[in-house]
C-alpha cells in the first residue's frame, strides 16, 4: 500500500469524527468510495466512477476531503477528482515510460534563470563532492540539500543531474535515489518479510542518499523514526543527503520537530517559477532536443502565457511536435495559438455562464435543468430557481431585469425571490454550506 494510500485511511478517520460536518451515510456513499490515483505537486488525484459523482463530491465535500488531507499532512493541499474508467483508459493507451527515462536529466541541459541559479549551484557543489572520495562529504556545509518549490519548477530534474553527475565521475559511489512512497513500501514490505536488516544496510550503507517528496513521510509515525534514524546514521558518517519537497521544511508540520530541525543542518534552497528570459529558453532548448523549428515570436508567444510551470511550457512544445508530425504542417502562430489556448483553458476556470449556474443548481437540487427555466412550480424546482436568481446576482452580477429576461420572468418578482435566499441562508446553516459550495465550485 503506497504513502497516497495511508494519508487517504487517515483522512478518513479525520471525517468520521466530523459528524457535524459529514453524516456517516454521506461519508460511506461519496468520500470512503473514492480511490487515491496520485500526488503531483500539492494537488492530490481522486477517482470517482462517473461525472455525476464527480460533481456531487465537488459541490458537497471537496473543501472538507482538502481539510482532512491538511490535517493528515500538515500542509495545504487542492483536490481533483478524475472518471476512473477516462483515466484508465487513457493509462492503457499511454506508451509505456522508458526505464532509463532521467537518463536525459543532466546539469547540461537544466536551463538555469535567477528563479533557480542557487538551487543549481548548489546542486552542482553537492556532486562536485564526489570527488573527494567514496562519495564523503569533506565540508558538510550543503548537507543536507534540501530543494523546495511547486510542482513543474524543476526540482527532480536537480536530484537526476547530482545522481548522473556523482556516478558519471565515480562509477562505484553507492548512490541511491529514490520517492518517500518508495521509501515507504520498502519499509513496509521489510517489516512484512521481517528483514529490516537488509532495509538498513541498503539505505544506512548508502554514500549518497536522494529522497523526492519526502512530505510523505509524516503518513505514519513508524517511518518518519525509521527514516530519523537513517538521517544521523548518514550524517555521522558524512555521508550526503539530498531532499525535496513541495512546501518548505518549516511547513511540513505533521513532521517531528527532531527531524524539521536536521534539515536546518545544512542548506535549505527554493526555485521559483521561471522569469520570461528563462522561459523563453526552455521553450528553445525543448523544440531543439525535438528536432522542431520555432521562431522567436512563436517561443515569445509560449513563454509569454505559460507563466508558471516549467512541464506546461514542455507539454506545448510536444504538443506542436506532434501537431506538425500528424498533419505533416510547418509549426506557425496560429499553431502556437492554439496550442497555448488549449494549456491554459486546462489549467483555468470555466467561464461562469447563465447555463453553467442553472446547470450546477439542477445537479445539486437534482431537477432538470429545463424545469428551471420552465413553469414548474413544485417545491424543489421552485427552490432551485431561486438559487439561481440568487447565483445570478451574487456571482455573475446580473440586474433584476436582466435576470428576469434571461429566466423568461417577471422581473419584479426576482427581488422577493432573492431576498428568500438571502434569509435561508441565514437561517439554515446547511443551506448556508450548500450555496457557499456552490459558489466556490462556480469560482475555482
Amino acid at each position: 500500500m503506497d504513502s497516497l494510500e495511508q494519508a487517504f485511511e487517515q483522512v478518513i478517520k479525520y471525517l468520521e469524527q466530523q459528524s457535524d460536518k459529514i453524516s456517516s451515510i454521506a461519508l460511506e456513499k461519496w468520500i470512503m468510495k473514492l480511490s487515491p490515483y496520485k500526488f503531483e505537486g500539492s494537488t492530490v488525484y481522486m477517482l470517482t466512477d462517473n461525472e455525476f459523482n464527480k460533481n456531487i463530491i465537488i459541490s458537497h465535500y471537496k473543501e472538507l476531503i482538502e481539510e482532512g488531507f491538511e490535517n493528515v499532512l500538515g500542509f495545504p493541499v487542492k483536490v481533483e477528482l478524475l472518471i476512473r474508467s477516462v483515466t484508465e483508459t487513457e493509462e492503457k493507451s499511454a506508451p509505456a515510460a522508458s526505464p532509463d527515462q532521467f537518463g536525459e536529466l543532466t546539469f547540461e541541459n537544466f536551463v538555469k534563470g535567477k528563479s533557480n541559479e542557487l538551487a543549481y549551484a548548489f546542486s552542482m557543489a553537492v556532486a562536485g563532492n564526489s570527488e573527494s572520495g567514496g562519495g564523503v562529504n569533506s565540508n558538510q556545509t550543503f548537507n543536507p540539500l534540501f530543494i523546495y518549490g511547486d510542482s513543474g519548477l524543476g526540482k527532480t530534474h536537480l536530484m537526476k543531474a547530482i545522481e548522473n553527475e556523482v556516478r558519471k565521475k565515480n562509477p562505484d559511489i553507492k548512490i541511491i535515489y529514490t520517492t518517500s512512497e518508495n521509501f515507504l513500501n520498502e519499509f513496509v514490505e521489510a517489516i512484512k518479510i521481517k528483514d529490516m536488516e537488509q532495509f538498513h544496510n541498503k539505505y544506512r550503507g548508502a554514500d549518497f542518499l536522494l529522497i523526492d517528496d519526502i512530505q510523505f513521510i509524516s503518513t505514519r509515525e513508524a517511518l518518519q523514526q525509521e527514516f530519523f534514524h537513517t538521517f544521523n546514521d548518514l550524517y555521522n558518517a558524512r555521508k550526503q543527503i539530498v531532499l525535496t519537497a513541495d512546501i518548505a521544511p518549516s511547513k511540513l508540520t505533521l513532521l517531528e520537530e527532531r527531524i524539521r530541525s536536521r534539515f536546518a543542518l545544512g542548506v535549505q534552497v527554493d526555485i521559483q517559477p521561471p522569469d520570461f528570459e528563462t522561459r523563453m529558453a526552455i521553450v528553445k532548448r525543448k523544440a531543439e532536443l525535438l528536432g522542431l523549428q520555432l521562431s522567436d515570436n512563436i517561443c515569445r508567444l509560449i513563454a509569454e502565457k505559460i507563466k508558471t510551470n516549467i512541464r506546461q511550457l514542455e507539454g506545448t512544445v510536444n504538443k506542436m511536435k506532434g501537431l506538425t508530425e500528424f498533419t505533416n504542417e510547418t509549426p506557425s502562430m496560429a499553431m502556437a495559438q492554439k496550442v497555448v489556448k488549449e494549456i491554459m483553458i486546462e489549467n483555468h476556470p470555466q467561464e461562469i455562464t447563465v447555463d453553467r449556474i442553472i446547470n450546477e443548481v439542477a445537479m445539486v437540487f437534482k431537477v432538470n435543468p429545463d424545469d428551471i427555466r420552465g413553469t414548474n412550480r413544485s417545491k424543489n424546482i421552485s427552490r432551485a430557481r431561486k438559487v439561481v436568481i440568487y447565483l445570478l446576482k451574487e456571482v455573475k452580477g446580473m440586474t433584476y431585469l436582466d435576470i428576469g429576461k434571461e429566466l423568461g420572468k417577471n422581473h419584479s418578482t426576482m427581488t422577493i425571490h432573492y431576498q428568500s435566499i438571502v434569509d435561508e441562508i441565514n437561517k439554515n446553516k446547511e443551506f448556508k454550506h450548500i450555496i457557499e459550495d456552490l459558489e466556490k465550485n462556480l469560482k475555482s
